[in-house]
């Protein structure tokens, strides 16, 4: 399992980590939520720019996504994948949904 974080930076950039749970004492230990949504997307959709809208888990159960950052990288991540998105301000980033499949996700709202 890949697991990132999506972050930002005091540039007012969003940036992107990769994080190891064992790593993070933190990670390992219960999550107050306040409830998961799941979502289908199509091939081809584009989300411009635009930021996390609160701190949350996103984890692709099917499909791809590519995550664009102002400075011109785009990463890519599959089924599997976790994101931890806490851009709440800033430019923030873009998302596409790339290949010939839709794009499940399971998004986790965690509690302030």
């Amino acid at each position: 399992m890949g697991m990132t974080r999506l972050y930002t930076g005091p540039d007012g950039q969003s940036h992107l980590e990769e994080i190891d749970p064992a790593s993070r004492p933190s990670l390992t230990t219960l999550h107050g939520t306040k409830g998961v949504v799941f979502r289908a997307t199509e091939p081809g959709h584009f989300h411009d720019w635009h930021n996390a809208p609160r701190r949350q888990y996103v984890i692709t159960l099917e499909g791809e996504v590519e995550i664009g950052l102002g400075d011109g990288t785009v990463r890519r991540f599959g089924p599997g994948h976790v994101t931890l998105a806490e851009d709440l301000t800033g430019k923030g980033h873009t998302t596409r949904v790339v290949g010939n499949k839709r794009r499940l996700t399971a998004t986790i709202r965690l509690a302030d």
